[in-house]
């Protein structure tokens, strides 16, 4: 391989399907010009729309108490779980 600079050739090689993967996006938002706006997808398929938000669950943040109470009942859960394996 005496003259041949596999880096450079690398390089070109990007630069080529760079330059093809522009054409390609050029011709996608050709076809679909509201990509251009940020449209997204859920999982399903369904469109989701720049200005529309889907609304995120709110929660009340716990009191200690309560906080206690998950982490005593969690502790529970995990012991039980250490013992049937034991068994």
């Amino acid at each position: 391989m005496a003259g041949l600079d596999l880096k450079d050739l690398a390089r070109r090689g990007a630069v080529a399907r760079l330059a093809e993967m522009k054409t390609e996006e050029a011709a996608i938002l050709r076809a679909f010009p509201e990509l251009r706006q940020g449209v997204s997808y859920t999982d399903d398929g369904t469109t989701i729309l720049p200005g529309k938000r889907t609304q995120r669950r709110k929660r009340k943040p716990m009191s200690a108490a309560q906080k206690r109470a998950v982490g005593l009942r969690m502790k529970r859960y995990w012991a039980q779980r250490r013992k049937a394996q034991r068994a």
